[in-house]
């Protein structure tokens, strides 16, 4: 019976352990979620592992030839209890594929760490500069603020990593 094993991988180099883990006929799992990276004024979405270093591999232990993985391109070794590899249970690899969107990224939980009533600094935008009030959280990436605008409290909407804490 196959089961979910975890393997720790080199720098960088989850998707070219998948690449050989899946040319040898093992099914991996590389949860993977979209990173937005800003640099020098732009922003780009790009993908990203959900877990650094470490990818997901079904092997049936009686079955498959699994102390080839550890020989496998880019892959460090697998995670094991002294001679036999850990396995993981199917409910956490079902609970991260649940959280899949259409293109098969994760979707992460974001937390929300302001509370309502906050001041907060807006830091990126057209809005930079400028002080708010927390108000609530929108969806995962955005939030509502109350902005001092003509003298009244506006609701804006932000994405998330737009604001910090006031110090």
């Amino acid at each position: 019976m196959k089961q979910w094993f975890v393997v720790h991988t080199h720098v960088q180099k989850e998707a070219n352990a998948t690449l050989h883990l899946v040319r040898q006929g093992f099914e991996v799992y590389l949860p993977q979620f979209l990173k937005v990276r800003k640099h020098a004024r732009r922003r780009e979405t790009v993908k990203k592992p959900l877990f650094p270093r470490y990818l997901f591999v079904a092997i049936d232990l009686s079955l498959d030839r699994w102390r080839s993985v550890n020989s496998t391109v880019g892959v460090s070794y697998i995670i094991c209890n002294g001679e036999t590899p850990v396995s993981v249970p199917e409910q956490i690899i079902n609970s991260i594929k649940m959280r899949e969107d259409e293109e098969g990224n994760v979707r992460p939980n974001k937390i929300v760490r302001f509370f309502k009533g906050e001041h907060v600094h807006i830091v990126d935008g057209a809005l930079a500069g400028q002080e708010a009030i927390f108000n609530c959280p929108r969806d995962e990436d955005r939030v509502q603020v109350l902005l001092n605008l003509l003298g009244r409290p506006t609701k804006v909407t932000l994405p998330l990593d737009s604001i910090n804490a006031t110090v």
